[in-house]
């Protein structure tokens, strides 16, 4: 597409309708900023131009948008930065509404906690139980015991729970099993005493001279 003085846009003539409105636009758009806008249309080939300058020789000039005076351009950009002002602040109002609208909302409400096994109605019933077998007078019946340690186990199994329950009973099988085969360690004997040393016999001296001494043997020492 030939450019003109910068800012001029051309058309083929082999371009649609639709390519070539639209590149009107923008050139109206573009050149809005400088003034008038001509059509420079090719008499032998029909190509179209736009410019906001002239026309070349040899083209018919049309004028799309007249001239503006210094004072008209000044107001329509004012009127556009006023505009976009506008845009701002209307975003910035919704922007904080919906941030207010988001606090002020409800908290969804947090489903209760459930209960620990020792405050439910469950464990109190078999504390209650239990307590009701201990204040019997008649405790010397043979289904007594095993009435009571029933109770208790049950009691027990309300009031911590199933995972509590095996651990308090893992831990109760563990302290009754033994630890290991029983050994009986002897006592030990006092060791037996020691016979006293045997004295090898003193010799017996019949001479010395300066240096050593002789026995009767003919042994010698030292002196």
């Amino acid at each position: 597409m030939p450019l003109r003085n910068g800012r001029a846009l051309g058309m083929g003539m082999g371009m649609g309708m639709g390519m070539g409105m639209a590149l009107a636009a923008l050139c109206l758009a573009a050149a809005s900023a400088h003034g008038q806008v001509l059509r420079c249309t090719d008499a032998r080939t029909g190509a179209v131009t736009y410019t906001d300058g002239s026309c070349d020789n040899g083209r018919q000039a049309e004028q799309v948008l007249p001239a503006r005076s210094p004072e008209a351009l000044a107001r329509e950009r004012e009127e556009a930065a006023q505009a976009i002002a506008r845009k701002e602040q209307r975003l910035r109002e919704e922007a904080q509404a919906q941030a207010a609208a988001a606090a002020s909302a409800p908290t969804p409400a947090q489903p209760p906690a459930p209960a620990a096994p020792a405050e439910t109605a469950r464990c109190a019933q078999s504390r209650q139980q239990l307590q009701s077998l201990l204040a019997r007078p008649d405790r010397s019946s043979s289904s007594y015991g095993e009435q009571l340690a029933a109770a208790r186990q049950q009691m027990e199994l309300d009031c911590l729970g199933p995972q509590a329950y095996g651990e308090l009973e893992q831990a109760r099988a563990q302290s009754a099993a033994p630890s290991g085969p029983v050994i009986v360690v002897p006592p030990l004997r006092p060791p037996r005493p020691l016979p006293p040393p045997v004295q090898p016999p003193r010799p017996q001296i019949t001479h010395c001279n300066v240096f050593r001494c002789y026995d009767r043997h003919g042994n010698t020492y030292p002196r």
